[in-house]
């Protein structure tokens, strides 16, 4: 008996606003777009996301005392080989690497997420 062949996945293409949007709220609807949750057909081992494609990273509201207290921090393995970065200069360089960093974060940590990543597009 031969498998059921699947039905191709489609997959649209969603526009976001990032303007006084909350970081935190506009980085969970992304990853479950990206993830492909808000579809009836939904399964965990299967790439059935969408497309987004982000506007206006610049703006984006950043609440409480984020902007001077949060720090990004990643370890090279040796010691002595922490390297931090406060998200004030990281948003001054590069407005959308905060929030690709935010939506990266909550996306499964799995083989899966730099293909789901990679359908994240962001414009300052």
């Amino acid at each position: 008996m031969a498998p059921k062949k699947s039905a191709p996945i489609k997959r649209e293409i969603h526009t976001l606003n990032a303007t006084d949007r909350p970081l935190g709220r506009l980085a969970t609807q992304i990853a479950v777009l990206l993830r492909g949750k808000n579809k009836p057909t939904f399964q965990p081992h299967i790439d059935a996301g969408d497309s987004v494609v982000v506007a206006h990273a610049a703006q984006v509201k950043l609440t409480g005392q984020k902007l001077t207290q949060k720090v990004y921090q990643r370890h090279s393995g040796y010691p002595g080989g922490l390297k931090t970065k406060k998200l004030s200069s990281l948003f001054a360089d590069d407005p959308s690497q905060v929030l690709h960093r935010a939506v990266f974060q909550m996306l499964p940590d799995n083989r899966l997420r730099k293909h789901m990543i990679k359908r994240l597009t962001i414009s300052n």
